[in-house]
């Protein structure tokens, strides 16, 4: 059943052209993901399908009397409202049946209002709604209804509005960026609440995991032209590169016909034949397809890293507690070079308390931090760039000098390095409030590594930004020599980037060895820890011979690591030894001396360990 066509619709903003002659179909039981480079007009495109927008041209046709629900990144909420109210303020009647059988069960005296609920709840048969209502709160920690939509954070208005979009069961939905401000519990199970509902939904989002498994359609808006793909992310990703292979081909071909035919257009033939003239006809055409290039550019990430020293971060029985709820307690931990560690919590846990006592942003109840001297954080909020109005793109990088150094005593200008982030030079002179989500996202990125940090720390980098970029970024940072912390919602980059997560949980901090999908496979099979004593008392009782001790899953997990680390540090010894064979200076010598001893102290602490588990 089809729900909407679109055809050949166009859009614009002044000189700036988004997308031009779109056609394609929306049917019943579609989950389509769009994926688009940042700038390239997919929040357009969805507003235009949630009729917030009107194309420049070409015509929508929707399926009569069809229900579309629009989440967008920043949710219209009234104010005045609470979030009962404003989840009452839909037209579904079913849930003002609900509403009243609620408020009935809290005044069970009033037997009459609580048999007319009864009986609408009947009539609407609306028990099994009922059942999903409570679900959708819970899972999105809504569960304080009398809450003024006003006094809500950023990240709860938009689980407020997507709870108001899954509990209106519209015909369509249309999705922009439905995981932004999701814990990794509630994506999860939105997640699977997607993937088994019978729901027909259009969505831009750049969480990999999601795209992977919940939509079964991959539209792509790639320069202008829109590509289907009818799989997952997967297929989009196998077939994406046969397409670009096959242009690739395609345009090879039509060069060297292109070169055979301008030597006969060279020789201009007199008898301008019937013949001839469409051969100089088809010509035309075949200069044009030769002379097809692909503006694919991708963001260059360098920096001139500053040199860490041996001591980094030590945490010393750090604790912080607010309004009488403990984050954690007694936390210690020191730092060493190259880690990459990655936050996991729950909202509210404590993980933006924790990275702001880390940047000494705020004191510890107890404890202390200590920082190396010559340690350089780089730090990427959530709350994004703070710009003040009227300022414009290069007066942004301006303002870190005209010239930024680079690696091995390079240096490019403000504007070059803009360009490398992708803002070409009519771009660098716009005003940074006309910029795209993501695009406001890769700019503050570039004022981040600009500062030539040793310790990045990035929270939720990935929030807005479009895939390529992802990519890119991804690369950078499996590469960046410095120590680094990632909070992320997004799996997919976790699980890429992070060597050992910290766990913040019942106020505690826990250090797990693995990505975000060893600690979802850890936490899945892990054993109750409720034991029944009497039954534990006849087992030991009944236990003639002591059975052979395995290892647990992190022992697992620690064991492998450590092979790789071993081999590793071996491989740094045996460069350290050779650089000996080199003329050094004595102060060289010294330094490598140290550096070869601390080596040589992991290799012995972690081969010993390794005996430990291997016995």
């Amino acid at each position: 059943m089809n729900l909407v066509s679109v055809e050949q619709i166009a859009k614009s903003y002044g000189t700036l052209h988004l997308f031009e002659d779109l056609s394609f179909g929306i049917n019943h039981g579609q989950k389509i993901g769009l994926v688009a480079q940042n700038g390239s007009g997919k929040t357009s495109l969805l507003k235009i399908l949630a009729q917030k927008d009107m194309p420049d041209q070409g015509e929508i046709n929707f399926r009569n009397d069809i229900k579309i629900g629009f989440l967008s990144q920043d949710p219209d909420l009234n104010p005045n409202l609470n979030v009962e109210e404003s989840i009452l303020a839909s037209d579904n009647e079913m849930l003002k049946v609900i509403n009243q059988y609620e408020k009935a069960l809290e005044n069970p005296d009033d037997q009459e209002a609580y048999q007319k609920a009864f009986e609408d709840m009947d009539a609407l048969q609306a028990w099994d709604f009922e059942s999903q209502y409570q679900q959708v709160l819970s899972k999105l920690k809504l569960q304080n209804l009398q809450k003024p939509v006003k006094s809500l954070s950023g990240g709860q208005k938009k689980r407020l509005a997507l709870a108001i979009l899954l509990l209106d069961s519209p015909d369509l939905l249309i999705l922009d960026e439905p995981t932004n401000h999701l814990d990794l519990d509630m994506i999860e199970w939105l997640e699977g609440y997607f993937t088994q509902a019978n729901m027909s939904f259009f969505m831009v989002t750049h969480d990999r995991y999601f795209l992977e498994r919940v939509c079964n359609q991959i539209m792509e808006l790639d320069q202008g032209e829109l590509f289907t793909y009818k799989g997952n992310y997967s297929y989009y990703l196998e077939k994406r590169e046969e397409r670009l292979q096959q242009q690739e081909t395609a345009t090879e071909k039509a060069k060297q016909l292109f070169k055979k035919e301008l030597g006969w257009m060279r020789r201009q033939p007199k008898a301008r034949t019937t013949k001839s003239k469409s051969r100089i006809y088809d010509f035309e055409d075949i200069k044009k397809r030769a002379q097809q290039r692909r503006k694919d550019h991708d963001i260059e990430l360098e920096i001139n890293m500053e040199r860490l020293g041996t001591k980094i971060v030590e945490f010393h029985n750090v604790s912080k507690s607010f309004d009488n709820k403990t984050l954690f307690e007694n936390f210690d931990y020191n730092f060493k070079r190259g880690e990459r560690v990655g936050i996991i919590g729950k909202n509210g846990s404590g993980k933006s308390t924790f990275l702001n006592i880390l940047t000494e942003n705020l004191k510890p109840d107890t404890g202390k931090v200590v920082l190396g001297e010559t340690l350089k954080f780089g730090y990427y909020r959530q709350g994004g760039l703070a710009v003040k109005p009227g300022k414009k793109l290069i007066e942004v990088i301006k303002d870190f000098g005209e010239y930024i150094p680079l690696a091995k005593g390079r240096k490019i200008s403000a504007s070059q390095l803009l360009e490398r982030f992708l803002f070409d030079r009519k771009k660098q002179y716009d005003y940074v409030e006309k910029l795209s989500g993501g695009e406001l996202k890769r700019l503050y990125l570039c004022t981040v590594l600009i500062q030539n940090p040793n310790f990045l720390i990035l929270d939720e980098p990935t929030n807005d930004l479009d895939v390529v970029t992802i990519n890119v970024l991804e690369n950078f940072l499996m590469d960046f020599p410095g120590c680094l912390i990632v909070v992320s919602h997004d799996r997919y980059f976790m699980d890429k980037i992070v060597d050992h997560l910290f766990v913040f949980e019942g106020g505690n901090i826990k250090d797990f060895p693995g990505n975000y999908s060893d600690y979802r496979t850890y936490a899945d099979n892990k054993p109750s820890e409720k034991k029944d004593p009497k039954s534990e008392t006849k087992a030991v009782r009944q236990t003639t011979a002591p059975e052979e001790k395995k290892l647990s899953y992190l022992e697992q997990k620690e064991l492998k690591q450590l092979e790789t680390q071993i081999k590793n540090l071996e491989r740094d010894k045996e460069t350290l030894q050779q650089a000996f064979l080199k003329d050094l200076s004595a102060e060289e010598i010294k330094e490598n001396s140290i550096k070869l001893q601390e080596i040589e102290e992991k290799i012995d602490a972690k081969t010993k360990r390794w005996f430990d588990l291997s016995s």
